[in-house]
């Protein structure tokens, strides 16, 4: 005789499902901010291959940073340095290749060690202190800019270093970092790259759920022997890292590293995540939403330009979208959450 099962689970409708994403916020922002663009100033350049270049490359170059950051606010921490460690790397970069004569990739090789050491350090600070990576990354951010800038006028008794153009021809590892292959910027195809890379680490490998447990309970994801402390340490080195990339891929493509370069940028990352989905208070987001998030800012950046809005308006919109995105995304976890009737 069969028994009648005591339980009947209840079909999730695909629209429930969808909403219960954490990108999917973001996307419908894509997708609004687009169709507004487009409208607005389509006539104007926004549609045409070469306008959409623009607003690619410029989500591309915030997005690399986004993809990163995500992974370390979901596992609960912020790192506030990488805008300062955009500037130091290509300074790393810069003055041993223009001033003492390096090779151009063993400049790139020191830009990236510079970083990953530097973000171990913060990663070892945070969980060795025990206080709030806000605090330490902070107080990062004002000694690595201040030290850049000392150091820079110290050396070449300027913020600035030109003439790198040169140096980079023939050279085979800055050639993975720098030009158009296929007709799009490098930056985009790293944006990509990397975006796969560390979705795929969050969503299809253990390491990925030890980033959700050491964001949702680091307590209890210690106990079942998550290496919590492993886990952020290797998150800090990585947004470190991919701050190296983008501030490779700006010298490489200015010819040029300044002190001041990436200024801001670790807000406007953070700001993509949280755009994306991605929870404040840590265990809970997406890659692929902060790399929506990114490409919302980098559309809403160069529409205003293409609408003939002047620019400095652009932190007016940033600040409305991160209010309104934080909103909206609350808004469809509680009703996502809620019991179907």
């Amino acid at each position: 005789m069969n028994e009648a099962p005591t339980t009947r689970l209840r079909k999730v409708s695909p629209i429930r499902r969808l909403m219960s994403r954490p990108e999917f916020g973001s996307l419908a922002g894509v997708l609004l901010v687009f169709a507004f663009f487009a409208v607005v100033a389509g006539d104007r350049g926004f549609l045409t291959p070469l306008g959409t270049v623009n607003y690619l490359e410029v989500a591309a170059q915030l997005g690399l940073l986004a993809s990163t950051v995500s992974l370390l606010m979901i596992a609960g921490e912020f790192d506030l340095s990488v805008g300062s460690m955009i500037g130091a790397a290509g300074m790393a970069l810069a003055i041993p290749v223009a001033i003492w004569g390096w090779p151009m990739w063993a400049g790139i090789l020191l830009a990236f060690a510079l970083a990953a050491l530097f973000g171990y350090l913060n990663g070892y600070l945070v969980v060795r202190t025990g206080l709030p990576s806000f605090i330490v990354t902070l107080a990062s951010l004002f000694v690595l800019r201040g030290a850049t800038l000392g150091f820079t006028r110290w050396i070449t008794s300027r913020t600035r270093v030109s003439g790198l153009h040169a140096y980079a021809q023939g050279d085979p590892l800055a050639a993975l970092f720098s030009g158009d292959p296929l007709g799009v910027p490098v930056s985009i195809w790293w944006w990509i790259l990397l975006t796969l890379l560390a979705s795929f680490v969050l969503l299809k490998t253990p390491f990925g759920n030890w980033i959700f447990g050491a964001g949702g309970d680091p307590k209890a994801a210690h106990a079942v022997g998550v290496p919590v402390a492993r886990v952020k340490i290797t998150l800090f080195v990585a947004t470190a890292v991919s701050a190296a990339l983008l501030a490779v891929i700006q010298v490489l493509d200015t010819g040029s590293a300044d002190v001041l370069r990436g200024e801001l940028k670790e807000l406007e990352a953070i700001a993509a995540a949280v755009i994306g989905g991605n929870l404040l208070t840590g265990g809970y987001g997406s890659v692929i939403g902060g790399s929506l998030g990114a490409l919302l800012l980098g559309m809403v950046k160069q529409g205003i330009f293409f609408t003939g809005i002047n620019t400095d308006w652009f932190k007016v919109f940033l600040g409305t979208l991160l209010l309104a995105a934080v909103l909206f995304n609350d808004y469809l976890r509680k009703k996502a959450l809620e019991a179907p009737r």
